[in-house]
């Protein structure tokens, strides 16, 4: 069936372009999944990306993929490989959080973001690695660009496996900086979408307030096609769904991008290579027809979001995971320094921290909705750090999480040890779909590519 001309492997096209081969038939779901695992057998070894495959699964669910291609009936992701980050419950597959103690640990349904996958007809590849219980300590997973870095976490697996060309799509979450952070260290794009439309249901939930869904994909389309899928849909979300139909929240009309540039709050923590940069990067998107550019400093209230953040996030595992706490079952010594912080904030401390984050979170939406379409940032303070146990730099990601608002991450500079890092552009909350439409209007004018390419996987 194959009909390709070019002869490169089904695993280095992106999601849209496989689509389109598959709906045309010049390629089949099965060629398209051996391709993927083909990858994933070259190069998991040194990655260690993921924490459970089952190639015949896999292939399992392609041949039915080919059968839906076949009677036209197919979903919108009919026979594209899906990486599921391992915190989000699947039928078939264990789902273990990166904890020992829920190891091979099968729930028997399937999560609801999952549960759209399965609908439009995904191949679930399988499931990538995670921090335990999706926090802070670090995985085996290791950078694709260079195995002795940081991929970042949580989401680690995710990102190393897209950017390694193992899937070409990935679920991940972010109560931080987890898809953001090892989007920008991994080369990938990754998206968070605004807080509250992907839903949470039978999935491990670590902060209510916080946690959010999102993606790691190779192109911005595929960013777009997987939000569509998972997002919720319908009158039964009112907010979500008049949001997302509004016009105005969906395209700025004839008028020029408003964009702003940003220096902080945690500027003095990046590396100067990194600041330097998102200066040049500033000037270049000046020369891009469509845009107005101007640098923006934020309000001082803005320097208290890390401290609003740490209360909430650490009251609440510190809530979730106090029967392990007692027990002596978690592994980290990360969980155990957050859950005793936890413990000693007070009900008052965290209600007036939630009171906090929701007046920041209207604070930021009254900038951006008075003065801004769109503000860049760093994704990260530079580029990954050696060692699989080092600690990130400080850096603005957890902000705009606490703040509920769309981030994406570009993947767009190398820094000086020729590793890639991120800058980091976002939007109005429920502006999803503006946030897109910047990034293909910096992908029309050559700013951004289309496709990530394959990392060296230096040793």
């Amino acid at each position: 069936m194959s009909a390709q001309t070019d002869m490169k492997p089904l695993s280095e096209y992106t999601a849209t372009q496989l689509i389109d081969l598959l709906q045309a038939r010049e390629v089949s779901a099965a060629e398209v999944t051996r391709s993927c695992l083909d990858s994933i057998a070259q190069h998991e070894d040194d990655i260690h990306a993921w924490v459970y495959l089952d190639p015949e699964l896999a292939l399992k669910q392609a041949e039915e993929a080919d059968r839906k291609l076949a009677s036209g009936q197919a979903g919108k992701l009919c026979g594209v490989p899906v990486g599921v980050k391992d915190i989000f419950n699947t039928t078939d597959m264990p789902t273990q959080m990166g904890s020992p103690i829920w190891k091979d640990f099968t729930p028997g349904n399937d999560a609801r973001v999952v549960h759209y996958l399965r609908m439009a007809d995904a191949v679930i590849l399988g499931k990538t690695v995670t921090a335990e219980f999706a926090v802070h300590a670090p995985g085996l997973t290791c950078n694709p660009h260079h195995l002795d870095y940081i991929p970042g976490t949580s989401s680690s697996g995710s990102a190393a496996a897209t950017a390694a060309h193992m899937v070409p799509l990935a679920l991940g979450t972010q109560t931080a900086g987890s898809i953001i952070r090892p989007a920008s260290y991994c080369g990938v794009y990754g998206f968070k979408p605004s807080f509250g439309l992907v839903p949470r249901t039978a999935m491990l939930k670590t902060t209510d307030s916080l946690d959010t869904v999102g993606m790691f994909a190779r192109s911005v389309d595929d960013l777009a096609l997987l939000f569509e899928t998972i997002r919720v849909h319908g009158i039964d979300f009112p907010i979500a769904h008049e949001a997302l139909n509004d016009p105005a929240r969906r395209s700025i009309g004839n008028r020029s991008w408003r964009v702003g540039l940003l220096q902080g709050p945690k500027w003095d923590c990046a590396e100067s290579y990194a600041q330097q940069a998102l200066i040049q990067f500033g000037h270049r998107l000046s020369k891009v027809p469509g845009l107005e550019v101007e640098d923006i400093v934020l309000p001082a209230s803005f320097q208290q979001a890390h401290e609003i953040h740490t209360t909430i996030y650490d009251r609440a595992l510190a809530y979730y995971f106090k029967e392990e706490f007692v027990a002596q079952t978690l592994v980290s010594s990360i969980m155990y320094d957050i859950v005793q912080r936890g413990n000693q904030v007070s009900l008052e401390q965290y209600r007036q921290a939630v009171e906090a984050q929701t007046a920041l979170a209207h604070e930021l939406d009254d900038i951006l909705s008075q003065r801004y379409d769109i503000i860049v940032d760093l994704s990260t303070g530079g580029e990954a750090l050696k060692g699989l146990d080092s600690c990130d730099r400080p850096d603005n990601c957890l902000i705009w999480t606490l703040c509920g608002v769309p981030t994406m991450n570009l993947p767009v500079f190398t820094g000086p040890n020729e590793l890639p890092f991120g800058a980091q552009i976002y939007s109005r909350r429920y502006n999803d779909y503006l946030l897109l439409a910047f990034a293909r209007h910096l992908q029309a004018h050559g700013v951004i590519d289309n496709n990530t390419a394959l990392p060296a996987f230096k040793a």
